[in-house]
């Protein structure tokens, strides 16, 4: 074999070398990936079916129930258009509380139930979120305008 062939060879198993581990990282980045949902979209089926995700919004005031074992919780969340049933199994953190913003993580069962594997909860009284803030900004946009829309359908 002369010089330049083993240039050339050398080369492509560089570049078949550096496509293989980009291929493997991609991989193993794309099954890292958590999206975040609203319930609003959750409800929609915009969130995929048997795929980890994260949903966001308002504990839902009143609806925290724990079971006799102590460890597991049911309590909605809500973006104030849609609300989601969340079953937890788990310590509950320090913060958390109804009316206030959390995130959770895991799969909506085939019930419609969210089974969160994590809960994370605001960390001071004004925090909520960006994601969830951005979802129930839209939400109670949307509130607005269909409230709006029936009280002119209403009165004509």
């Amino acid at each position: 074999m002369k010089a330049r062939q083993k240039r050339l060879v050398f080369v492509g198993l560089a570049i078949l070398g550096i496509g293989t581990a980009s291929a493997l990282a991609l991989t193993a980045l794309k099954s890292n990936i958590s999206y975040f949902f609203s319930p609003s979209q959750v409800l929609a089926n915009e969130a995929p079916p048997d795929h980890v995700f994260r949903l966001g919004g308002l504990v839902t005031k009143g609806t925290l129930l724990r079971q006799q074992d102590g460890l597991t919780v049911h309590f909605d969340v809500t973006d104030n258009a849609e609300t989601v049933k969340v079953a937890y199994t788990g310590i509950l953190p320090d913060l958390f509380s109804e009316g206030k913003g959390v995130v959770t993580k895991g799969k909506l069962g085939p019930d419609g139930v969210f089974y969160a594997d994590e809960v994370l909860a605001k960390h001071d009284e004004e925090y909520v979120p960006p994601e969830v803030a951005s979802t129930l900004k839209t939400a109670h946009a949307e509130g607005v305008t269909e409230s709006a829309t029936t009280a002119t359908g209403a009165t004509n």
